[in-house]
């Protein structure tokens, strides 16, 4: 599937996790699992706790987002600590990509695409060009991408540029795809996605640089969580938050 087109109207780069599958069960999951088990048991984070940790908007990298849940729980009780971050970094991807290195087993495995190929699609015969910055490792990235048959797709890696909220990923993928200068929609879930596009905005406010929040599925289970959440959005940057990546159509993007 091809991304490119002879000319571009609009650009759309995506986060991955969150808004192109669903990280609740995997993730998120090893993020708690992997606390719990450096805490030797004493403290397995809620969602809440780790969106209220990510709602500082600079802890994108679940890593380093695990190591902090961890890190603070010792600080909060003056014990010292003393694990090491490679160490933490280890247990997570055990959790996470399962117990074969190769044939990967685990909670990878069990996340739900958000989206289906055929908006891709769309979005090319519309002329808009698309690709994706991702706070994920590049294999990782590509597993899910693969899924969705996007085989050679203009992708952003954790190992490529500096963490969000640093917006050197979305230029890097804005380069990429086109050197005009035309709008350019970023859509992500969290804080540091929405401030990734204001960092953008500050450094090159030429160009018309758009944050479109979307949802995780975490957050929709009622009412409330969907205000709350949308809401934190919104104050981040966000100009227009929706239930999936999919309400983010062709005609929309022009618009912005």
């Amino acid at each position: 599937m091809s991304n490119l087109t002879p000319q571009h109207h609009a650009l759309a780069i995506f986060d991955i996790d969150g808004v192109i599958r669903d990280v609740s069960g995997s993730y998120r999951r090893a993020i708690a699992d992997t606390v719990e088990h450096f805490t030797t048991g004493q403290y397995r984070p809620t969602g809440p706790d780790i969106d209220n940790l990510k709602s500082e908007g600079i802890w994108n990298n679940d890593w380093k987002a695990s190591f902090e849940l961890i890190r603070r729980y010792f600080a909060n009780r003056q014990q010292p600590f003393t694990h090491q971050y490679e160490d933490i970094v280890s247990y997570f991807q055990s959790c996470y990509l399962g117990s074969d290195s190769i044939a990967w087993n685990g909670y990878i495995c069990q996340e739900k695409l958000l989206v289906n190929s055929k908006y891709f699609q769309t979005l090319t015969e519309s002329g808009i060009g698309w690709g994706f910055f991702s706070g994920a490792p590049r294999a990782e990235a590509k597993f899910v991408l693969n899924r969705l048959l996007i085989e050679t797709p203009v992708l952003v890696a954790m190992e490529d540029v500096p963490d969000k909220p640093d917006p050197t990923g979305l230029f890097n993928a804005v380069s990429q795809l086109s050197e005009e200068l035309i709008p350019v929609v970023y859509a992500g879930d969290t804080v540091a996605d929405m401030m990734t596009v204001k960092n953008a905005r500050e450094k090159y406010p030429d160009r018309r640089w758009v944050a479109v929040g979307i949802l995780p599925p975490h957050v929709q289970q009622n009412a409330q969580q969907i205000e709350s959440y949308s809401e934190i959005l919104k104050k981040a940057g966000a100009e227009v938050v929706l239930k999936n990546i999919q309400e983010l159509t062709p005609d929309l993007i022009k618009h912005f």
